[in-house]
């Protein structure tokens, strides 16, 4: 007769062979072939998903070694395939992984080129980039698709960041406009009695407001001009794709005078296009040097209200012009009043490599270099609007 104890012990070994079986599985799908002998064989949909990952995976990528399993050759439709086959059996995250490794351990840009590879990618903000880059050399019948492909990324990325933009923007415009003699309806009394705590009688414990401070009415005036000045280095692709969407986005606002520059040796300035971001992004040209002095130089003339302007540069600071030109240009819109925001990356990934040693200068003018999030850049924009301490809100990038 089986106790229950037995049972217990009888069900606690199948389980722990399911499990075994399962890490055992993992692993094999982890190593590859050479781990087969020692990890047993795959079937079904695993042995497809374990193809796909040796397609990109086995051999050392562009060399071609002899361990390669698989391959996506040279063939677009063999490419194709196999971007269906990855979509099929992995979350779109690990997709946009993958699509990225094959882009770059196989050699896969030029494919980039045909239509039917457009199809079958998953989009995101980095093959927008690499789309981008190669918007010259790209054929006619290319272009309608990767056109499609980029605005299917625009689209996704307004739907994330537009609303809390606008909202994080408004607000900090009406903290901004002040008013001493404000009608009730108008009073923030949480700045009210901060002004007035010390008239707090104890007696009757309460303060005695002696200077209300209340919200400016809503205008629809142009209450402040954003200049977003941005490298369109290589190493700034996904920079680029944000601060595309983000300059329409803020363009879309009437209290905001929004323009757009872009740069490597050359400017160029967007702010006629940003009724449509797709076009903003299309008019970009990633690659190249770098004068960000004569970028700021280009920006100074755009900034007519200095004491109401915002100028944001987004670089990594790897200046091929002139250097003590480009930090005395900086030096002279703060002196005037421009708030001044240097964004080393406006992206998911972090600050990349940039130039320490003008970082450090500009830090000097009191200037902080930092990296900014997607999802954080309406809080900066929010603080520069209301002349925060933007020192205080670049430590708090560099404790993550």
């Amino acid at each position: 007769m089986t106790t229950p104890t037995d049972a217990g012990q009888e069900g606690g070994a199948r389980s722990g062979g399911t499990a075994d079986r399962e890490r055992l599985r993992r692993w094999r799908l982890l190593l590859g072939g050479p781990a087969e002998e020692a990890c047993g064989g795959l079937s079904g949909g695993d042995a497809a998903m374990d193809g796909a990952l040796a397609a990109l995976y086995d051999g050392d990528g562009e060399g071609g070694s002899s361990r390669r399993s698989a391959g996506l050759g040279g063939s677009a439709p063999r490419v194709a395939r196999w971007l269906g086959d990855i979509r099929q059996y992995f979350p779109s995250t690990v997709v946009q992984v993958m699509q990225a490794d094959a882009i770059e351990r196989l050699n896969l840009t030029r494919l980039l080129l045909e239509p039917e590879m457009l199809a079958a990618v998953e989009p995101d903000v980095h093959l927008v980039g690499t789309l981008l880059s190669l918007n010259r050399v790209m054929p006619d019948q290319t272009k309608e698709a990767a056109r499609q492909v980029v605005r299917r990324v625009v689209e996704e990325l307004e739907r994330r960041i537009a609303q809390q933009t606008r909202a994080a923007v408004t607000g900090a415009l009406n903290r901004a406009t002040r008013i001493n003699r404000p009608r009730h309806a108008d009073i923030d009394w949480d700045r009210t009695i901060r002004a007035n705590l010390k008239h707090y009688q104890r007696e009757h414990r309460t303060v005695i407001p002696e200077r209300l401070v209340g919200y400016g009415r809503r205008t629809t005036a142009v209450q402040r001009d954003v200049v977003l000045c941005v490298d369109q280095s290589g190493s700034m692709a996904a920079s680029v794709v944000y601060s595309g969407v983000f300059a329409a986005v803020l363009a879309s606002m009437r209290s905001l005078r929004t323009s757009l520059v872009v740069f490597d040796t050359a400017v160029v300035d967007l702010t006629d296009q940003l009724s449509d971001p797709v076009e903003v992004l299309f008019g970009t040209q990633l690659g190249g040097g770098t004068d960000i002095n004569r970028a700021i130089g280009y920006s100074q003339q755009l900034i007519t209200r200095p004491r109401d302007s915002i100028f944001v540069l987004i670089s990594d600071l790897y200046e091929g012009g002139v250097r003590e030109q480009m930090l005395r240009r900086v030096a002279e819109m703060t002196a005037a009043g421009v708030q001044v925001v240097v964004l080393l990356a406006l992206s998911d990934e972090g600050a990349p490599s940039y130039d320490r040693v003008n970082a450090a200068a500009l830090a000097a003018l009191g200037v902080p270099a930092f990296a900014c999030t997607p999802d954080a850049f309406p809080d900066l924009m929010a603080a520069a609007i209301e002349r925060r301490d933007l020192v205080a809100f670049a430590e708090r990038f560099a404790d993550r």
